[in-house]
């Protein structure tokens, strides 16, 4: 049976009389067997209406076994099998509710399995959603989340680590050990994509982990995670820097998280570096603001001078940001100087960069050092040949304009604007 243009829907043929009770899922397995890729699709994005017509019970025993069998079968078919990660979150009232939720696990878990990382993503998220709803979620979630980390497919163990933070706070003591034991081991797998996930998953767990096990277990291994020989685990290790210095007390964070965020800040992979200068005010906000003018305003210098345009880009657009932490002394002290530099960059995106921030200095640095030193780089990048750069401080004249007043703008600035037009 198959459901054409003009026929019965599957809620009708449930519904028609003398049709056969069996008829919705005869129509869900013809389609999802037809040779049209489309009409597949089609009826996994039909899933909440078959089950609706099927009632709870026989979506639990019929519906939900075929659908795991079906991610099973089906690993090459990456656009179904997101879509069944996705409409499988949404079937928990078509299931019964919270109490009969736990089913719809097993075919979320199989689809743990396929390399394609959407998939995977998907399915995680739904896995969260069905877990949030569970109410006693440590039968069913502990053994899950062990068979995924401890698994032989690289995969699944990727997939585990985000489930770790909402299912910690609801176990036993006894699964909260093993549960950081399986969380150690993924941070320490001989697979760089496996390390990545679980350093990926290390903020949200940090989060809910007591500060005992936070301090004593969690930081050694994210201290491991930011020396990793791989710059793809390294990168994603910078901004769980900032995210666990939110979480520890000032004193903490600048003991223990500070020195990791040294290290990458000298980094040899400029990938990394760049990672630093795109988070560098977020790590900044776990500092105090001696540290910030004595360690962190050096790094910014160095990025700023850095040999890598992508890293000066980055950099650039953390100048203003980074003024507002600062003394006004030490802007004009270390920042300035290479702000300079930069309107003279051999690289156009620089340029526009701090020309979409600069702007922004004016408030920090006072009237007279905006007229003395900001004014003159304003007007050379108004100046600039890349249009971006000049557009970028036409967009922004309001906030030099409050500092400096109407009439030295215009002597100062209008006459180069007007020149554009």
């Amino acid at each position: 049976v198959s459901v054409r243009e003009g026929q019965s829907t599957m809620v009708d043929v449930e519904m028609s009389e003398g049709e056969d009770a069996l008829a919705p899922i005869k129509i869900l397995i013809d389609e999802l067997r037809n040779e049209d890729f489309q009409q597949r699709l089609k009826s996994v994005r039909r899933l909440t209406t078959i089950s609706t017509a099927l009632g709870p019970e026989r979506t639990r025993e019929e519906l939900v076994p075929y659908l795991n069998e079906m991610a099973a079968e089906h690993e090459d078919e990456d656009e179904v099998l997101l879509a069944m990660a996705e409409e499988l979150g949404k079937l928990i009232e078509h299931v019964g509710g919270a109490q009969h939720a736990h089913v719809l696990l097993l075919p979320l878990e199989t689809l743990c399995a396929p390399e394609e990382a959407m998939v995977r993503d998907k399915a995680v998220e739904s896995l969260n959603a069905i877990a949030a709803v569970l109410p006693n979620l440590e039968p069913y979630m502990v053994p899950l989340i062990r068979r995924l980390a401890v698994g032989d497919y690289n995969s699944t163990r990727i997939a585990s680590a985000p489930l770790f933070a909402l299912v910690y706070k609801r176990v036993s003591d006894a699964s909260k050990a093993e549960m950081r034991q399986m969380f150690a081991q993924l941070c320490k797998d001989d697979v760089p994509l496996v390390r990545k996930g679980a350093c990926g998953a290390i903020g949200s767990f940090a989060k809910v982990l007591e500060p005992a096990y936070l301090e004593s277990e969690l930081l050694p291994l994210l201290t491991g995670l930011t020396r990793d020989d791989q710059d793809s685990v390294r990168i994603v290790a910078v901004d769980k820097c900032a995210t666990l210095g939110s979480v520890l007390p000032d004193d903490k964070t600048q003991k223990l998280v500070f020195p990791m965020i040294r290290e990458l800040q000298k980094d040899k992979s400029w990938r990394v570096r760049y990672m630093v200068a795109h988070h560098f005010c977020e790590l900044c906000d776990t500092l105090s603001k001696e540290m910030i003018e004595s360690e962190m305003t050096p790094a910014l210098v160095r990025f700023l001078k850095d040999t890598e345009a992508e890293v000066r880009t980055a950099a650039a657009l953390k100048v203003t940001e980074l003024s507002s932490k600062v003394s006004v002394e030490v802007v004009m002290t270390h920042i300035m100087p290479c702000i300079r530099e930069l309107t003279n960059d051999t690289v156009e995106h620089v340029r526009a960069a701090l020309a979409s921030v600069i702007m922004g200095m004016s408030p920090h640095v006072g009237k007279n050092n905006t007229i003395e030193h900001l004014v003159p780089l304003f007007l050379a990048l108004l100046k600039d040949e890349h249009h971006e750069a000049r557009l970028n401080i036409i967009c922004k004249l309001d906030a030099v304009n409050k500092v400096i007043g109407v009439e030295c703008l215009s002597q100062s600035l209008l006459p180069a604007i007007i020149e554009l037009a």
